[in-house]
């Protein structure tokens, strides 16, 4: 019954609904109407109650759940399978069990609070509970091995397009898939990847998006390399509400769309947007790789997705995401 009080909530959303008016509709009591309200307001659902006029959900509510992503979803099959849960060590690490299961292609696992968060290189992700998007994607592409960069490419620009058409934040993409906004962390992107000699059997793509972390909800040693969306918009004077479900359903129909591009071999789009959002490309860049660290100048990158440097001995290197760790000189970014 709460879907349905629910949407019954969301249909007017500016004007409150009886408590006698929902009774009517759903043929239940209003003490059991009471008790769906007060549950979904221990769920985290902002209600307005009014002895005279009953209950509005207010527009400032950020749950996050199945139900409410599913609400948002515009794509074919990227998260129509949604798992969601209160709480996990991993959304990477339960996909990938699933995956091993034989769970379809898109399968959403998504999640509010991450007890063992990871990044790239074996990195902690923080991850504090409501305050941002945990989720991981199961895929089945039936592509090389060789085409896998493509991936996490496509899912760093999804990941800018989304935040812009949400909420017109625009972002920038550190090689190669750090999503930057002022210099600062906002987004990373982890592809897992599970194949057998000739052919891959799932990637599990995660991503994680800081929302609505204030600056005590980041450990120290993060506070001058990451940031979050609410606090870039607080710099500009706004205090909207992003909601999470929005936001999440925004990056899978853009992730969705380029996703079925890199399927049928067509790069070029890809490549053509990610050189549009790099703030890599033109910079000093140090390289560290297997204990030996290079200097030079990140030029563009190829066809197939490695970043080209021109290192400062005149020689040029083809840097692939998975071998190295890259740092601007001047700055996070």
């Amino acid at each position: 019954m709460k879907r349905e009080v629910l949407l019954n909530l969301k249909k007017n959303p500016l004007e409150y609904i009886s408590g006698e008016q929902l009774s009517n509709t759903l043929g239940v009591s209003r003490t059991a109407i009471w008790k769906v309200i007060n549950e979904l307001k221990r769920e985290g659902y902002i209600i307005e109650s009014s002895s005279k006029k009953g209950y509005r959900l207010s527009p400032d509510s950020d749950v996050l759940n199945s139900f409410e992503i599913s609400e948002e979803l515009k794509t074919k099959v990227l998260g129509r399978n949604i798992i969601y849960l209160d709480k996990i060590d991993s959304t990477n690490n339960y996909a990938k069990r699933i995956a091993l299961e034989g769970c379809e292609e898109g399968t959403l696992v998504v999640a509010d609070y991450q007890t063992n968060g990871r990044g790239r290189l074996g990195r902690g992700w923080s991850s504090p509970n409501k305050k941002g998007i945990w989720m991981s994607l199961v895929l089945r592409p039936n592509i090389p091995f060789e085409e896998v960069q493509m991936i996490t490419l496509a899912a760093s620009v999804a990941v800018v397009q989304a935040l812009y058409d949400i909420a017109q934040i625009k972002a920038g993409i550190k090689w190669p898939n750090d999503i930057i906004i002022n210099g600062k962390k906002v987004c990373g992107i982890l592809v897992e990847m599970n194949m057998e000699i000739e052919s891959i059997n799932f990637l599990v793509l995660g991503i994680g998006v800081n929302v609505n972390q204030q600056k005590e909800d980041f450990p120290e040693e993060l506070l001058d390399k990451a940031t979050s969306l609410k606090m870039y918009l607080e710099t500009l004077g706004m205090q909207k509400i992003l909601k999470r479900s929005e936001l999440i359903a925004a990056i899978l129909l853009k992730f969705e769309e380029i996703y079925d591009k890199v399927k049928c071999g067509d790069f070029e789009y890809v490549i053509s947007e990610w050189r549009k959002y790099s703030v890599t490309l033109g910079k000093e860049v140090s390289i560290i790789y297997k204990n030996q660290q290079f200097r030079g100048v990140a030029q563009d990158i190829t066809k197939d997705g490695k970043l080209i440097v021109k290192c400062e001995d005149g020689t040029v290197k083809e840097v692939f995401s998975g071998e190295v760790s890259i740092r601007g000189l001047l700055g996070y970014s």
